[in-house]
């Protein structure tokens, strides 16, 4: 989200989309590998999904909580104009990157999707809607953080909207923590 913010606001909404394309697709396949393997443990080794539920949601909780704990400062220079790049195929390769890079999403994917997989059911079907609504999602998202960057270049350069973005934020990774501990 934060390189669509950053894509957004420095070079404009329209050639952020090259960078939203290969991002969604880079989600698309964390998603699937996760549900794919997710679903491997849950069938073969129950226990060890469950084991990896309870790190999930403990992870997820922790990462709301050094949320809150931040300082307020955001991560953003739009004075380094030099760090985007240049071609469209660049700005797609960026985003995929980016996505299957993403430590974080590979353990949100692992922990929010598999209490949503029902092992009765056939595996496809269930992963098309679920990787079609985190694609759907996720493109509103990015669409609003790469449309909304001029707006909130002013607003977020006050750290107390920063802080309390990143404790609204964190306060709902604590709640899918708490949610997948209880589940």
């Amino acid at each position: 989200m934060t390189l669509a913010l950053t894509l957004g606001m420095s070079i404009g909404y329209r050639r952020a989309l090259w960078m939203m394309a290969g991002e969604l697709v880079g989600v698309g396949l964390v998603a699937i590998a996760a549900v794919v393997g997710i679903a491997a443990v849950m069938l073969n080794y129950p226990w060890l999904f469950v084991a990896l539920k309870f790190i999930g949601g403990g992870y997820l909780f922790y990462l709301g909580i050094q949320m809150w704990r931040s300082r307020g400062k955001l991560a953003i220079n739009l004075d380094e104009q030099s760090a985007v790049p240049h071609s469209d195929w660049d700005l797609v390769v960026q985003g995929f990157v980016t996505a299957i890079a993403n430590p974080k999403g590979w353990a949100f994917m692992i922990s929010l999707l598999p209490p949503f997989i029902d092992q009765s059911a056939s595996l496809v079907p269930q992963l098309v809607v679920l990787v079609s609504i985190i694609l759907i999602f996720e493109f509103i998202c990015m669409t609003l953080y790469a449309t909304g960057g001029k707006g909130l270049k002013r607003l977020l350069g006050q750290s107390q909207n920063v802080r309390l973005m990143n404790r609204i934020a964190g306060t709902l990774m604590m709640g899918v923590g708490v949610w997948l501990l209880m589940s």
